[in-house]
């Protein structure tokens, strides 16, 4: 995929492939072309060159199919402040003609059974993320969007929602694309790893794989042993940066 804006060149030639049930982490400093790349994904950009198969088909033609089948989780979800989670979660229920059995099953999975009578704007924001995964998840969806779901969070919180996600991977088969300002985050959640810049990718594979390539870096140095160290031997800065 190719898309620029203007002078600037978001994403140049990325070619991936993200299997079933794969959870991909996608790592990269500020400026590297992340979010550009997720919003072809989801079909809000159109790529200038290259082409996005969801389950085999583009979007071209498809759109009401494909957007039925992702899931979407934002670094920050504005709610109804004066519904409850049960009211929340059965409002966007309704959307994809989901009973209440869905809503039950959601409530007990992000672990808000405590909370369903609670209004919104009374929860943390811990449990706010936990309620925006759920709403992300009603549809069972093929693919999973998270877009640094845990920022801000207490480490109590955002290994809450590590446990609600694998939960999902073990049970569900959904893929799942998560961008993430958290190394360990990326090396507990997920089996794939893909690390940019500039709009290129630098690197992918597994942890396992790309902490034991022997292959040098752009820079010149040997590989390093956790991901932290391979992102600023790869990129010269911290993923942060």
């Amino acid at each position: 995929m190719v898309k620029s804006f203007k002078e600037v060149k978001a994403v140049q030639g990325i070619d991936l492939t993200i299997l079933r049930g794969q959870f991909v982490a996608l790592l990269g400093p500020n400026g590297a072309g992340k979010t550009t790349l997720v919003e072809m994904i989801e079909g809000i950009q159109k790529p200038d060159n290259g082409e996005i198969l969801i389950t085999g088909k583009p979007w071209k033609g498809n759109e009401e199919e494909l957007r039925r089948l992702i899931g979407l989780s934002l670094q920050e979800t504005r709610f109804i402040d004066k519904l409850t989670v049960v009211e929340t979660l059965r409002l966007f229920a309704s959307f994809f003609q989901l009973g209440k059995e869905r809503v039950e099953e959601i409530i007990l999975l992000i672990g808000l059974e405590e909370k369903r009578k609670s209004y919104v704007v009374n929860l943390s924001g811990g449990q706010r993320q936990r309620l925006a995964l759920g709403l992300s998840i009603l549809n069972n969806p093929a693919i999973l969007l998270l877009d640094e779901p845990t920022t801000g969070l207490d480490p109590t919180a955002r290994r809450e929602i590590w446990d609600i996600l694998l939960k999902l991977k073990e049970t569900e088969g959904t893929s799942m694309i998560l961008t993430t300002h958290y190394m360990e985050e990326a090396e507990v959640l997920c089996d794939h790893i893909v690390i940019m810049d500039h709009g290129t990718v630098l690197c992918k594979g597994s942890l396992e794989e790309l902490l034991t390539s022997p292959e040098p870096s752009p820079r010149g140095e040997r590989k390093l042993n956790n991901l932290d160290e391979l992102f600023i031997q790869l990129t010269g800065r911290r993923l942060y940066e």
